[in-house]
């Protein structure tokens, strides 16, 4: 039976209409109307046409046919796409708490809103004597565009279109004479943008060590006997990650699957890429921002046709839709830029393992650090565990020194860089080796503060400070206001208001001042706002061109530069001070993996780590390379704390012009919450009571305890409070925190707030949820 109706949610993000609609299907567009095309419906009172998603097609309908409307179009260029992709969508809404609209434009792919681009070219349909009768005729009328064309051809027989045009400056309409009159064919066909501007050459396969190879055998063994779970491979930096994901996308290749590739940054591409089509050639393609509309486009065109086999790209290329997805790789898996800061506030992991179980492939985990919940549930056999020690060149681990700051300063020393540090670098450029230094930082200075009377320059539109950029600029780097510097105080009017010079723009000016043969390069948000910027600096810096790297934190994540030996981190700590409880584990991450750029190639590496807390563990363990036994000190805290792995938190966060607006609205939700806790409580200690009254049996002290346990409040509530920063781009910001060791109770919640939020009176302040935040509200 034909199906006539079509469930359709509306391209309006707003709680009201959060919902499917009931659409009837016009005959014309019986073809066209499947699940995920984007269509125009008339809604609303005045039958206004709205773009719309369809998310289901049926052949029944809880309304009245002859009281529903009908759809008016569907959108040209739309593709049908994997159903898996709207399955999960709803299941994003449901456990992230959004919009169904704000899923399906999180998960569908790019949609066709710029045509197919074409290539033509141009064929000689003569022999070679009619070639040449016809070249003297056209020499003799003085037929030069002619002439000019038809010798071309003569010499290459097929030409490109723009060859003619544009190279030979021939009109398009001479070239549409000559073929109406049987001299030459034009042939036209598809040409898919391709982003990827640099192939890699072909390289050897490597031999595989012990330890790999035997990570690669027990993932695609448990893969072909249906077993799903997913896989962490902890690796030490440099023992060879990569190497073992191209061999797991050989082995997907092989049993006709495709495999996506995640990297947490787009600084990354260019190495991966490169490795990645060295292997598989025009086989890999690349999904991320920096891509132009067409050639998102043309990538998932790429994908559904099974012309791809691997995908690389950060969270978004998640949902490049494959027909036949084998594997999902998530390399750093650690990386909090797996974790998306707009509704849906999903993570990649979680929503990657559900991919994966939508399309029966499997999730494979790697990470030098991996993170204390993914490591957890490795521990308690819910991920298989591999796990590779050894460095493939064959080298040891750099050799880690701990700078004290407060001694250097005690010394006398002054600069930004320690003694040993200075030493070091010198060395390095005397033996033409190369180093990097890493800050947590960018820009030119944290802040512009007076020092007579404490007055710091803030953003008007955003509770937060200004920072000092070359050239005499303060900018605020979260709504993009700017101002000139300051020359006096505006509080006082003293003249001694200065910046607190601790960015990379500073680093590089002192390492100019102190080693002038030196050649830097800096790598920052700052020198990477164009497209190709990544590539240029990386391809640089691996050519030689420069002998320091100075950059934040995306030179330190993955990157591979054989020729580096000393790493420097400065102000080590810089993200111990954040008021995040996953400071520690942030501090190890990144001071473990900055240390394991060092020393990747055939000689040993060096690193130093500057710091004011030397004594701090987080510190201590990453100059050990200790990754075990900073694992069991931050899940103790984490444990008597109750925050994640060991409990789930969910953020409540309210948004408005008005800042009464934004509390009310944390107030209301804080209450609703206490109220549905103290009132389970209530109800399960009178199921308790009239258990225990109601039996002459003596209930075990085991017994006891349990239903006791189950009648006290499980959900811990906190706040509500304004945010870390309470007010951006003139909006005030205001959260309530949700805590739970049962992650689905938390969902309960969150559905129960949404809920006491439809009621008309509850509309004013933008409500959003974030489970297991990774980012400072």
């Amino acid at each position: 039976m034909e199906k006539e109706f079509a469930n359709v949610i509306v391209d309006i993000s707003h709680e009201k209409v959060d919902r499917p609609f009931g659409y009837r299907i016009p005959e014309r567009l019986a073809d066209s109307v499947t699940p995920g095309v984007r269509v125009k419906i008339p809604f609303g009172a005045g039958n206004a046409l709205r773009t719309g998603y369809v998310i289901e097609v049926t052949d029944h309908s809880e309304f009245p046919r002859e009281r529903m409307k009908e759809i008016d179009s569907v959108l040209p260029g739309t593709k049908e796409p994997s159903q898996r992709l709207i399955v999960l969508a709803a299941w994003m809404k449901q456990q992230y708490g959004s919009t169904m609209i704000q899923a399906l434009k999180t998960v569908l792919p790019a949609r066709a809103t710029v045509g197919e681009k074409e290539r033509k070219s141009i064929e000689l349909l003569l022999q070679d004597a009619q070639t040449q009768e016809l070249a003297a005729q056209m020499e003799r009328k003085h037929q030069t565009a002619r002439l000019r064309l038809l010798q071309e051809l003569m010499a290459n027989q097929t030409i490109s279109w723009e060859a003619a045009t544009k190279r030979l400056k021939v009109p398009s309409s001479v070239i549409s004479k000559l073929e109406s009159d049987g001299v030459l064919k034009v042939h036209a066909s598809v040409a898919y943008r391709n982003p990827i501007r640099r192939m890699g050459e072909e390289t050897e396969k490597k031999t595989l060590s012990e330890e790999q190879q035997g990570a690669v055998n027990g993932i695609l063994n448990a893969f072909d006997q249906n077993d799903r779970r997913p896989s962490l491979i902890h690796g030490i930096t440099g023992s060879g990650k990569t190497e073992v994901y191209l061999a797991l996308i050989e082995g997907m290749i092989k049993r006709g699957r495709q495999s996506i590739v995640l990297i947490p940054e787009i600084a990354l591409t260019y190495q991966t890429v490169q490795r990645f089509t060295a292997r598989f050639g025009d086989r890999v393609s690349v999904m991320n921002s920096t891509l132009s509309v067409g050639e998102k486009q043309d990538q998932c065109r790429r994908a559904e046709r099974g012309e791809l086999d691997v995908i690389i790209g950060p969270r978004s290329a998640l949902f490049v839709p494959f027909p036949n997805l084998g594997m999902i790789l998530m390399d750093e898996e650690h990386e909090l830029s797996y974790k998306s800061e707009t509704s849906p506030k999903y993570h990649a992991r979680e929503t990657a393992q559900k991919l994966a179980e939508l399309s029966d492939a499997t999730l494979v985990l790697g990470s030098a650090t991996p993170s204390l919940e993914a490591y957890s549930r490795a521990q308690r056999g819910d991920y298989h565990f591999y796990k590779l020690t050894k460095r493939l060149t064959g080298g040891s681990l750099p050799r880690v020194e701990i700078a004290d700051l407060r001694e250097e300063l005690r010394n006398g020393n002054r600069s930004i860089f320690s003694v040993s540090l200075q030493e070091k670098l010198r060395d390095r450029l005397a033996r033409k080796e190369q180093s990097m230094l890493f800050l947590n930082r960018r820009g030119y200075a944290g802040f512009v503060s007076c020092r007579a009377c404490g007055y710091v320059c803030k953003c008007p539109h955003c509770d937060v400070s200004l920072s000092e950029h070359r050239g005499g600029r303060l900018v605020c780097h979260y709504c993009g206001y700017e101002q000139p510097a300051v020359k006096l105080c505006p509080s006082c009017g003293s003249k001694y208001i200065l910046g607190f010079r601790a960015g990379t723009e500073a680093m590089e000016e002192q390492l100019h001042k102190m080693f002038p043969q030196a050649r830097v390069l800096r790598m920052d948000a700052d020198t990477t706002r164009t497209r190709e910027s990544y590539e240029k600096i990386l391809a640089a810096f691996a050519r030689g061109d420069a002998d320091i790297l100075v950059g934040t934190q995306m030179i330190v994540k993955g990157h591979d530069f054989p020729a580096v030996t000393l790493v420097g981190v400065l102000a080590a700590d810089l993200s111990l001070s954040m008021s995040d409880y996953r400071a520690g584990e942030r501090t190890f991450q990144l001071l473990t993996q900055a240390a394991g750029r060092a020393g990747r190639g055939s000689r040993p590496g060096e690193v130093v780590i500057q710091t004011y807390q030397p004594d701090h563990y987080s510190i201590q363990y990453a100059a050990r390379q200790d990754y075990e036994g900073f694992y069991k000190e931050e899940l103790t805290y984490r444990q008597l704390l109750s925050y994640p792995p060991a409990s789930h938190i969910l953020a409540v966060q309210f948004y408005s012009k008005k800042q009464e607006e934004a509390l009310a609205g944390a107030q209301e939700a804080a209450s609703y919450v206490r109220q549905v806790t103290q009132s389970r409580q209530v109800t399960q200690s009178r199921q308790f009571t009239q258990q225990m009254s109601g039996t002459v049996q003596i209930p075990t002290p085991a017994a006891t305890h349990n239903a006791a346990s189950a009648a006290l409040p499980d959900t811990i509530v906190i706040g509500p409070a304004p945010a870390l920063i309470g007010k951006i781009n003139d909006v005030y910001r205001y959260g309530i925190y949700l805590k739970n060791h049962d992650y689905e109770k938390l969902v309960e919640l969150k559905d129960g707030i949404e809920q006491m939020r439809s009621l008309p009176q509850r509309q004013k302040a933008l409500c959003q949820f974030d489970f297991d935040p990774v980012h400072s509200f």
